[in-house]
């Protein structure tokens, strides 16, 4: 008898737009707070669209962006741990829990404008039931994904996260999985995702600041 195959929710959590990406040197702040806003967007898009995918989850605490997810069809929560992003995701995946039992958690970074769903789709296939992964960044320090079942979850995001993961027992997912390590925070990382190929609310910011490639 098969079984049907295995579902997630993937909580993001987004700064306030208006807060996020100073390492997006030479850019204003509105600048920066529309690039972030749209790589959050075309992330939370781009987990809607994949096969694998439940439910998606963003917790922020902006109330005009919470207004922009529930027009893609995603709820938000505020952010009640702002100065600590595991804690908030700990909570948010609780609240998932809440909303969709029957869901695994996932935790996902929103700075993911060039996400494909095929990507996602293939790094979470690769996870047994009950297994607790990861997905490191495209540097190989940080963390883009983290999964486990809600019983165990416990993500470490922060400075060398991929570490950290390995030191908590976490499996790391391997494979390319270009789009789903290529997280942005600077002007190096955009282009890099810009040639790899972006959302439209990302690569539309990106042509109106003239970085389009």
């Amino acid at each position: 008898m098969s079984t049907s195959p295995v579902q997630y929710a993937v909580v993001v959590p987004v700064k306030p737009p208006a807060h996020g990406k100073s390492r997006l040197v030479g850019l204003t702040d509105g600048q920066r707070r529309d690039l972030a806003g749209a790589f959050a967007l075309d992330t939370v898009a781009a987990c809607l669209a994949a096969t694998s995918v439940g439910a998606v989850l963003v917790a922020t605490d902006d109330a005009t962006f919470s207004a922009e997810l529930a027009g893609l069809g995603c709820p938000a929560i505020p952010d009640g741990v702002t100065s600590d992003l595991n804690a908030a995701l700990r909570q948010a995946a609780a609240e998932a829990r809440r909303r969709w039992p029957d869901l695994v958690p996932v935790a996902l970074c929103a700075d993911l404008p060039a996400l494909r769903p095929e990507d996602l789709d293939g790094a979470l296939a690769s996870v047994a039931e009950g297994e607790t992964r990861f997905v490191a960044d495209a540097a190989g320090v940080g963390t883009t994904l983290y999964t486990a079942p809600y019983g165990e979850f416990d993500p470490r995001f922060g400075v060398e996260s991929r570490a950290a993961h390995l030191d908590g027992g976490a499996g790391e997912i391997t494979g390319p999985l270009t789009s789903l390590r290529r997280d942005v925070d600077d002007l190096a990382d955009l282009r890099e995702a810009l040639a790899l190929g972006v959302g439209a609310r990302t690569a539309a910011v990106a042509e109106g600041l003239g970085l389009d490639l």
